[in-house]
């Protein structure tokens, strides 16, 4: 597959950054579009710092060569781990002798954020990068508030990697009466400036510190549609929110539409003698896609784990049947639905591929490899 960027599509791009250098916010890149080295590590552990429940009785297992282990418990009975809709998800590889840490989105807000990392144990101190999914707040809502806390140990040239432009648009939410809408807030590149982390839009496949690599813009070509969600809006005010002009329809820039989430993306993994973890923090998109975009990125077709948010929790039974049964066709060794993935994908894969369901919790952790 051909991952470079046609070349009308990255002048504008380029211009349009450009413009958004001059008007103040110079900490952003674009992902390099020429294929990449799908790198391979040995072992993966993923820490759930934010998720939407914590099972309190959740006990080690296996499933598939894929283990879990309870949350650590605190040492003060005053604190509890603190659950909210949201992901944030802590990744820490070894490849040798090398170790590599990053971490995937930040939850709704700070404070379980926060609380969260102190009941785990996690270091921030260790985190090499660190990666947005999308723009949806329940993903990004505790950035600022941990790089306000733990800039200090964080590497000087600290790099957020985004899915692309689209990931910085202001977004609102329906309120059941054509026309209105609330909020839903803005990721805003002028505090990630101002904490001096550069931006990189990662539209095309990205290898991260040379351990993970993100899918690039998702193709859309399994049955699979986006479910509503939330409305966006194609424009940049006062520097704050999207330059669509180098991809939104001339029709829809300045407007709000419904939310087609254009640079979501996905962050994987190759374990060694396993094949690929593809870790999908909201799969609006589509899992089935994001994981065949995966395969085609990665040249690589055994699937050794399907992880995170799949958006299926709003999914009419006959949907979610048809979804199932196209990731069974993808033969993964494990599936592990978190956060908006829905109680009723989990109860239809207890139905459907039990041997294949890992369930898991907030706090918990999962490892993959040796």
């Amino acid at each position: 597959m051909s991952h470079t960027l046609r070349r009308r599509d990255f002048l504008r791009m380029s211009a349009s950054l450009a413009g958004a250098s001059a008007a103040g916010f110079s900490c952003v890149g674009i992902a390099r579009a020429a294929p990449i080295e799908v790198p391979t590590v040995d072992r993966l552990a993923m820490r759930v710092l934010i998720d939407s429940s914590h099972d309190l009785f959740l006990r080690p297992s296996e499933v598939n060569g894929v283990s879990i282990q309870p949350a650590p418990r605190p040492k003060d009975y005053r604190q509890i781990l603190h659950n909210q809709w949201g992901l944030s998800l802590f990744l820490e590889s070894q490849r040798g002798s090398e170790a590599k840490a990053m971490m995937l989105d930040f939850g709704y807000s700070p404070e379980a954020l926060l609380n969260n990392i102190d009941i785990t144990g996690v270091d921030p101190g260790k985190l090499d990068a660190l990666i947005v999914s999308h723009g949806h707040f329940d993903h990004y809502g505790g950035l600022l508030g941990f790089l306000n806390k733990y800039r200090s140990v964080l590497p000087a040239e600290l790099k957020l990697y985004a899915g692309g432009e689209d990931n910085f648009c202001h977004r609102v939410q329906g309120t059941g009466t054509p026309g209105q809408f609330t909020d839903f807030g803005v990721l805003d590149r002028r505090e990630l400036a101002a904490q001096k982390v550069a931006t990189v839009l990662c539209e095309v496949p990205t290898v991260i510190s040379g351990h993970a690599f993100t899918t690039g813009k998702i193709k859309r070509a399994s049955i699979e549609r986006v479910l509503p969600n939330t409305f966006v809006e194609f424009a940049m005010k006062d520097g704050l929110g999207c330059d669509a002009s180098h991809y939104a329809p001339a029709e829809v820039q300045g407007k709000i539409v419904p939310d087609e989430h254009i640079h979501e993306h996905a962050t994987c993994f190759n374990i060694k003698d396993r094949g690929l973890v593809v870790i999908s923090s909201c799969g609006h998109v589509g899992i089935v896609n994001s994981v065949r975009q995966a395969q085609e990125v990665a040249g690589i077709r055994k699937v050794h784990a399907i992880a995170g948010g799949f958006h299926l929790g709003p999914a009419p039974p006959d949907y979610l049947n048809q979804v199932i049964a196209e990731i069974a066709k993808l033969e993964p060794d494990v599936v592990i639905p978190m956060h908006c993935s829905g109680s009723n994908f989990v109860q239809a894969m207890r139905q459907q591929m039990p041997a294949k369901l890992l369930v898991s919790t907030t706090g918990s952790q999962i490892t993959f490899g040796a």
